[in-house]
C-alpha cells in the first residue's frame, strides 16, 4: 500500500496537469466498496494536500475533484445496493469480508440517513454505509443530500490536513503553534472515538 501511494505521487509531481483527475479517481476508489479493500486513497489525498501545500495542484480543483469523486464512489454503492442486496453477501469481496457489510448495514438500520453522512468520516464503513443504504431501500432524495453534503465536507477536510502537514514540513512552525494543532488534532480524534461508541452502542 505505501509503495502505490508513492508511485501515485510521484505520477502528480511528474505530471501536474493530471493532478485533478488522479485525485478525483482516488476519492472514487476510497468511497466505492469494491476498491476500497485495495486501494489507499485516504493516505493519497492527505499526501496531496502536501502538494497543494508546494503549489502543484490548484486547491479548489483539488477539492472540487475530491468531493466530486466520492459522491459518484457513494452513488454507485448505492445503486448496486439496491440492485443486488440480498446477493451482496455471497459476492466478491463481501463474501471474504462477511463482517465489513454487516457492521454497515447495522449502522444504517440504528442511525437512517444520519449514518451516510457520519460514515463517510469513518474509514471501515465509509465504503459500506452506501451499499446499506441500497439494501435498505433508503428513499433517493435524503441520500444524496447526505451524499453530497458530507463529501463536500470529507475532501477538503483531508487535503488541508495534508496542506498543514506540508506546511509544518517546509516552514517549520514554533513550539507554540505545534503544540495548539497538537490540542487540536487529539480533540479531534477524542471527539471522534466518543462519537463513534456513542453511534455504534446498542441499546
Amino acid at each position: 500500500m505505501e509503495h502505490l501511494t508513492t508511485e501515485v505521487l510521484v505520477f502528480i509531481r511528474t505530471h501536474p496537469e493530471m493532478a485533478v483527475a488522479v485525485i478525483g479517481l482516488t476519492a472514487f476508489a476510497e468511497s466505492f466498496a469494491f476498491v476500497s479493500f485495495l486501494f489507499p486513497g485516504f493516505a493519497i489525498l492527505v499526501a496531496a494536500g502536501a502538494l497543494v501545500q508546494a503549489g502543484l495542484i490548484d486547491p479548489v480543483s483539488a477539492a472540487a475533484a475530491g468531493a466530486a469523486g466520492a459522491v459518484l464512489g457513494d452513488a454507485i454503492s448505492f445503486w448496486i445496493g439496491q440492485k443486488f442486496g440480498p446477493a451482496l453477501p455471497k459476492l466478491w469481496p463481501f463474501s471474504r469480508h462477511p463482517e465489513a457489510l454487516e457492521r454497515g448495514v447495522i449502522f444504517f438500520k440504528k442511525w437512517g440517513w444520519p449514518s451516510v453522512f457520519a460514515g463517510r468520516f469513518f474509514g471501515p464503513l465509509r465504503a459500506f454505509v452506501p451499499l446499506a443504504a441500497g439494501m435498505c431501500r433508503m428513499p433517493v432524495v435524503p441520500f444524496y443530500v447526505a451524499n453530497i453534503v458530507s463529501a463536500v465536507i470529507w475532501a477538503p477536510v483531508l487535503l488541508f490536513s495534508g496542506y498543514l502537514i506540508g506546511s509544518i514540513a517546509q516552514n517549520g512552525w514554533s513550539i507554540e503553534l505545534k503544540a495548539m494543532a497538537a490540542g487540536v488534532a487529539l480533540a479531534v480524534f477524542a471527539g471522534l472515538i466518543w462519537l463513534s461508541r456513542k453511534m455504534f452502542k446498542t441499546e
